[in-house]
């Protein structure tokens, strides 16, 4: 059982690695990837997928085209410009890492989704993109600095002597 102290400390540790530099460029990375998000959302709602005639088929269609691409665009410049110090995981080859960033993704992308709709009735879809974004951010950020390119290694290579 943990005592109050290492609770606290633990508690502590959370809100400076929340609050740090590296979560500020994360921030920087997202509202690119968010700019991506919201116009790709557009474009898709307005000119991919204006065929489709259930709005929420066309609504969730829009959504995946506008999720992949904004994680496409946060995930090179994360692994360039957040995370380029942690040289460690550029071992591996850039999709196979683009593949533990998705997977550490997933959670945030579901609950974007989520929230999305949820929000879509009472707010106009793009606002209420937005706001899904902003609650899912510390969970992104969270995950993939402790996984993705943090010090727990899921994907080991083997030394040859």
């Amino acid at each position: 059982m943990s005592s109050p102290f290492q609770l606290h400390m633990h508690i502590a540790s959370l809100l400076r690695r929340i609050f740090s530099r590296r979560f500020l460029k994360f921030g920087t990375v997202g509202a690119s990837g968010t700019v991506v998000n919201i116009g790709v959302l557009y474009l898709a709602q307005n000119y991919v997928f204006n065929t489709v005639q259930t709005p929420e088929i066309r609504l969730n269609l829009s959504l995946v085209l506008a999720i992949f691409l904004a994680t496409l665009n946060n995930f090179f410049w994360n692994r360039l410009w957040t995370w380029a110090d942690r040289k460690q995981h550029h071992h591996l080859p850039w999709l196979t890492q683009f593949g533990q960033y998705t997977l550490a993704c997933w959670l945030s992308i579901a609950l974007q989704i989520l929230f999305t709709n949820l929000l879509a009735p009472h707010f106009f879809y793009q606002i209420a993109n937005l706001i899904a974004i902003a609650l899912t951010s510390v969970l992104n950020f969270l995950l993939n600095d402790i996984w993705t390119f943090g010090r727990i290694k899921f994907f080991k290579r083997e030394k040859h002597d």
